[in-house]
C-alpha cells in the first residue's frame, strides 16, 4: 500500500530506479569506507578524514532513499546480494594508492550522480515531486563531492 497519488505502474518504475540508486549509494559507501581504513602516505590524515566525511554522508543518504521506495509501496532492497544485482558501480580491485583512491571515489560519485539523474527523469515523468526532491539533493551532494575530489587531483600531488 502506498500513501501517494501516483499510479501503481509509475510507482513501480520510480521505485525500481531508486533501488538502483540505493544499491550504488551503498556500494560507494562501502568503497570509501574501505579507503578511509586503508589510506596511507604523506597525506594520510587528510585522506582518512575526507573519506570519513564521505562515508558518513553516504550512510545518511541511504535511509531517505530506502524510505521513499517504501512510501511508493515497494520493498526496499536490503541485502548484499540485492545490491550486487542492482548496482552498476564498478569495484576497485586490490589495494589502490592514495591517488587511485581519490580517482576511484571521484568516478564513484560521478557515477552515482548520473544514476540519480536517470532516476530523476523517471520520477519527473511520473510527476513524483517528492522523489524528484530526494534525487535532486543526492545529485547536488555527489556533484559537490566530485568537484572537491577533482580539485584535489589538480594539486599535482595526487596524480601519478
Amino acid at each position: 500500500m502506498s500513501s501517494t497519488q501516483i499510479p501503481n505502474d509509475d510507482r513501480a518504475r520510480v521505485a525500481a530506479a531508486l533501488s538502483g540508486v540505493l544499491a550504488d549509494t551503498f556500494l560507494l559507501y562501502v568503497k570509501v569506507h574501505g579507503f578511509h581504513w586503508n589510506a596511507r602516505g604523506p597525506r594520510f590524515r587528510m585522506l582518512h578524514l575526507m573519506f570519513e566525511d564521505q562515508y558518513n554522508e553516504l550512510w545518511s543518504a541511504l535511509d531517505p532513499i530506502a524510505e521513499r521506495i517504501r512510501a511508493l509501496g515497494q520493498p526496499a532492497p536490503g541485502t548484499l546480494q540485492a545490491y550486487a544485482a542492482l548496482s552498476s558501480l564498478p569495484e576497485t580491485a586490490g589495494m589502490p594508492s592514495a591517488s587511485e583512491m581519490i580517482q576511484a571515489a571521484l568516478s564513484g560519485h560521478e557515477h552515482v550522480a548520473r544514476r540519480a539523474a536517470e532516476a530523476l527523469r523517471v520520477a519527473e515523468a511520473a510527476q513524483d515531486v517528492v522523489t524528484a526532491d530526494v534525487l535532486t539533493e543526492r545529485i547536488g551532494s555527489h556533484e559537490k563531492t566530485a568537484w572537491m575530489l577533482r580539485a584535489l587531483l589538480e594539486d599535482g600531488e595526487a596524480t601519478a
